[in-house]
């Protein structure tokens, strides 16, 4: 293996060290749920291992198979990985997208009961966690490197807002209508205790009448 890919399952493996993980069952398929907005960069890197190190695992080319789905449950994506790896893809729709992980297994299901963790870390916008570091002196590239990943975080942090004021003017509009729901239905009922009201007393009133007690 070159340097470069030495490099990067180390610094892949410092992004996972912090990561959530979760049990996954062999063949077993499990999502998560994120908010997205339109239009974003996201990466993912996943492991997946015994659940207990010291188990021998019957399954040693085991895989995992991602599938992303957009708001509307169209499949952005799916493809089948190795143990570790990294996928990426785009949003093309805010709202919530599901990543769903399977590991791949050749064994028939009544044998595939292996119990496996699969760690997981998400992020969302450009991410310089490479390049690999070349030794050089040279500053200007360094400062342009810094440079541009500041402005991909400045990008990141802007839709980021902007989704969050697209959700708070569809909260906004959805009280909006519940408030105006509640206040007809306010009026319906008053407008009904109002009406009931008033046939009782002339239903009253045409009863004394009627039986000459006023």
């Amino acid at each position: 293996m070159s340097l470069r890919g030495i490099g990067f399952l180390f610094q892949c493996y410092l992004v996972l060290a912090a990561a959530m993980y979760f049990d996954l069952g062999e063949q077993q398929q499990k999502c998560i749920i994120e908010e997205i907005p339109e239009g974003m960069l996201v990466t993912g890197y996943f492991l997946l291992e015994p659940w207990e190190m010291n188990a021998l695992s019957h399954s040693p080319h085991l895989g995992v198979t991602v599938t992303i789905r957009d708001p509307n449950h169209e499949v952005l994506m799916s493809k089948r990985y190795g143990k570790f790896s990294k996928f990426t893809f785009t949003s093309h729709a805010s709202g919530q997208h599901y990543l769903c992980f399977q590991t791949n297994s050749t064994r028939f299901s009544v044998f595939a009961g292996e119990r496996l963790k699969l760690h997981l870390d998400v992020q969302m916008g450009e991410h310089s966690i490479d390049p690999v570091p070349d030794k050089t002196k040279d500053n200007m590239k360094n400062l342009e490197n810094s440079l541009r990943h500041l402005v991909d975080q400045m990008i990141f942090i802007t839709r980021q807002q902007e989704y969050q004021r697209e959700k708070e003017e569809v909260f906004r509009q959805i009280g909006e209508n519940t408030n105006s729901k509640v206040l007809w239905w306010a009026m319906v009922q008053t407008s009904v205790l109002l009406t009931v009201g008033f046939w009782q007393m002339k239903r009253l009133k045409d009863f004394f009448i009627a039986k000459k007690l006023v």
